[in-house]
């Protein structure tokens, strides 16, 4: 069990933040949050897209918000927590779910494209932590779901900068539960999130990556097959799903939350090599266990 799970408001008069929240997996806790009666702070980096999740959620009839934030930015994720307690004050359950999906072969691998990746998927992360954690502390109460992936657990080859991405938000999350255990802050609860194949929109992440950033583009082959990959993720798992197991692990205080079992396999065996010191087993790329 973790520690927190108990004391965690999920019904009326509790406030509950999520990033990445106008689409997949971060729309649909907003939703379930907003269905429990919670507030909802909607923080998402595309104004249109946010605007009309908003309006969608806030037909629920729960308090609900939507802030426009760029998490990599460490001023505005604090913004975005002085902006939440000015209008619903102490923070339940902050959900850092922001996220990009871009990466390329590790040889050509831009610097930018590393910044950038790791500035969404593991600094927003560290930005939520730090604007919302200490105000946990001083009421002694609250839980954080942090995103991470199956990739931050296995090592696909073709994403680099995504697999280190989540494996940091994985340590990174394992750390933070030892501090609080350590300090016997047992109030405040964490969980990291590590879905598997769902169906949202972040194999599409190119549409907000900067201008600055340039990605490998494939030859036309793997195009190709990049369609393909995008027509089996919409057969993935719905989000919605991904949140009714979230809410159900955190009723439960799990600390790994789950979406499938799909690479329950591959996990075991990676840590059978971790423990005999084996190379980790062959993976490939992820689109093969998507596609097979």
């Amino acid at each position: 069990m973790q520690s927190g799970g108990p004391k965690l408001n999920l019904g009326a008069g509790g406030t509950a933040v999520v990033t990445g929240a106008a689409s997949g997996i971060g729309l649909e806790l907003a939703r379930s949050f907003a269905g429990l009666g919670m507030n909802v702070v909607m923080a998402d980096i595309e104004e249109s897209a946010l605007d009309a999740a908003v309006a969608e959620v806030a037909e629920q009839g729960s308090g609900v918000r939507g802030v426009v934030v760029d998490v990599s930015s460490s001023e505005a994720v604090v913004a975005l927590a002085r902006t939440v307690r000015e209008v619903f004050g102490p923070v339940d359950l902050l959900c850092n779910n922001a996220g990009v999906g871009g990466s390329s072969p590790i040889a050509a691998l831009d610097l930018e494209l590393w910044d950038w990746v790791l500035g969404v998927n593991l600094w927003g992360v560290v930005h939520g932590i730090r604007a919302f954690l200490p105000g946990m502390l001083e009421q002694g109460s609250g839980h954080i779901v942090n995103t991470a992936s199956v990739a931050g657990l296995l090592g696909f080859a073709g994403m680099a900068a995504y697999d280190v991405s989540k494996a940091a938000v994985i340590s990174l999350s394992e750390s933070l539960h030892h501090e609080l255990v350590a300090t016997g802050a047992t109030g405040i609860g964490v969980s990291v999130l590590c879905p598997g194949f769902v169906a949202t929109d972040i194999v599409r992440s190119r549409r907000n990556r900067p201008d600055h950033v340039v990605e490998v583009e494939p030859d036309p082959a793997r195009e190709q097959l990049r369609e393909e990959i995008l027509r089996g993720y919409g057969e993935a798992l719905n989000p919605s799903a991904v949140a009714t197991k979230v809410v159900a692990a955190l009723r439960e205080g799990l600390f790994y939350i789950y979406t499938d079992d799909d690479f329950a396999e591959p996990i075991a065996e990676r840590n059978r090599a971790v423990e005999s010191g084996a190379a980790p087993p062959r993976l490939g790329y992820l689109f093969e266990h998507l596609l097979r």
